[in-house]
């Protein structure tokens, strides 16, 4: 366009029109900078074999011994919170519960709860009754009584063997929990340490136990009604119990095989025997800690990694060690 000339309307327009043109094209140019989203991340791949569900809660019926309605109990791993967990439902402190008993509301030490519920047993709480002291001389060694403990701190009376000095003072019964010797109180104390107390005490010096019955049932209590049937929270295959330990949580597990219950009876006898002691319990540990091992050294020294604090003698660990293989090549 030369110098003077008028610009038609036309004229304008187009050359508007080139001037947009020119002013797009570097933002065409630098689309590929533009920022742009991330990728997404491919969809996770289906989970192999079947799905996850919570394993039910287990829920255990339970009554005191003496008499009550049923509670119903769950959420526990221990001794200690399993009597909480009762004295909850019945308003009671979990003190006043002395031990436990399976499937029987009588103090029947052949059903004494240790340290293994079945899933479909039924719990019942002996709890404190009468105080009494007993005057005890000692005219033999052996008192002739087996002590178990409630594993929260109660040592009892388990066995007492017939013809025995214990066995003379009728006073002194099976289920009696023993609070004090000569005024010191052992409650506390594991059930060998109390065997030890009494073994200690000399021939001839009489010395004073002071002992708590349990509560004595109604006489209504033939009349107990069974458990209510519930499925809730139950894995009911009949083979399985759920395993109480100290430390630890509690686990459900299949019973004991024949040789693991037959090796538990034998070594609690030895335990009876040695330490005056009864404790199905610790007997199947010590079966536990024997599996394995190929001599008596190797499970001396699994013994001791788990149960180091009793100091079992040397002359005990063979007996045992030799009674678990008797059971084990069927020679029991």
């Amino acid at each position: 366009m030369q110098n003077g000339e008028v610009m038609s309307p036309q004229d304008s327009k187009a050359l508007g029109d080139e001037a947009m043109k020119d002013h797009k094209a570097p933002c065409q140019n630098q689309r590929c900078m533009e920022p742009t989203a991330p990728p997404l991340p491919p969809p996770s791949p289906p989970s192999a074999g079947p799905p996850e569900y919570p394993r039910p809660r287990l829920i255990f019926h339970t009554q005191l011994a003496h008499g009550s309605p049923t509670g119903r109990i769950h959420g526990f791993t221990n001794v200690k919170e399993l009597y909480a967990k009762i004295a909850e439902v019945f308003n009671i402190s979990p003190s006043e519960i002395l031990f436990c008993t399976l499937n029987s509301h009588k103090v029947d030490m052949q059903k004494l709860l240790g340290g293994q519920i079945g899933l479909e047993d039924f719990i019942f709480a002996h709890v404190r009754g009468e105080t009494k002291e007993v005057e005890v001389t000692k005219t033999e060694d052996a008192l002739g009584l087996t002590i178990t403990d409630n594993g929260a701190g109660y040592a009892f009376i388990k066995r007492i063997k017939e013809g025995s000095t214990i066995d003379r003072l009728k006073a002194v019964c099976v289920g009696d929990h023993i609070e004090a010797i000569n005024d010191q109180s052992i409650v506390g104390c594991r059930h060998y340490e109390v065997a030890k107390m009494l073994k200690e005490q000399p021939r001839g010096l009489p010395f004073t136990l002071r002992l708590v019955e349990p509560k004595k049932a109604f006489d209504m209590i033939g009349m107990r009604t069974k458990a209510p049937k519930s499925n809730e929270g139950k894995l009911v295959n009949g083979r399985e119990t759920l395993r109480l330990r100290s430390k630890g949580t509690a686990t459900v597990q299949e019973v004991q095989s024949e040789f693991e219950e037959q090796a538990t009876r034998k070594v609690d006898d030895l335990l009876e025997s040695y330490m005056g002691i009864r404790d199905p319990e610790l007997a199947t540990t010590i079966v536990e800690a024997s599996k394995n091992k190929k001599n008596p050294d190797d499970f001396a020294e699994a013994l001791d990694s788990v149960l180091g604090d009793f100091a079992f003698p040397d002359v005990f660990l063979f007996d045992v060690w030799g009674a678990i293989g008797d059971v084990k090549n069927g020679r029991i």
